[in-house]
């Protein structure tokens, strides 16, 4: 995965975490605008997100953030 996903990944799961606590769920959207303006980086969370780690539609911002900063 790309640095700058990485850290656009981190950065809004911090900001969910701090926004609304632990406990808060997200999916691979949250990290873009409503439109869609940059493709291959959507194909590319989305890649990772489902069929790399299989993950649901919807999980907890801190287990989402603690994979990307182990480097999963």
């Amino acid at each position: 995965m790309r640095q700058t996903l990485r850290a656009k990944i981190i950065a809004t799961c911090d900001a969910k975490i701090t926004q609304k606590g632990e406990g808060v769920g997200l999916s691979f959207y949250a990290f873009f605008a409503n439109r869609n303006d940059d493709p291959e980086t959507l194909m590319e969370a989305a890649e990772w997100w489902i069929k790399t780690h299989q993950l649901d539609h919807f999980e907890k911002a801190v287990k989402v953030r603690e994979m990307v900063v182990k480097g999963m």
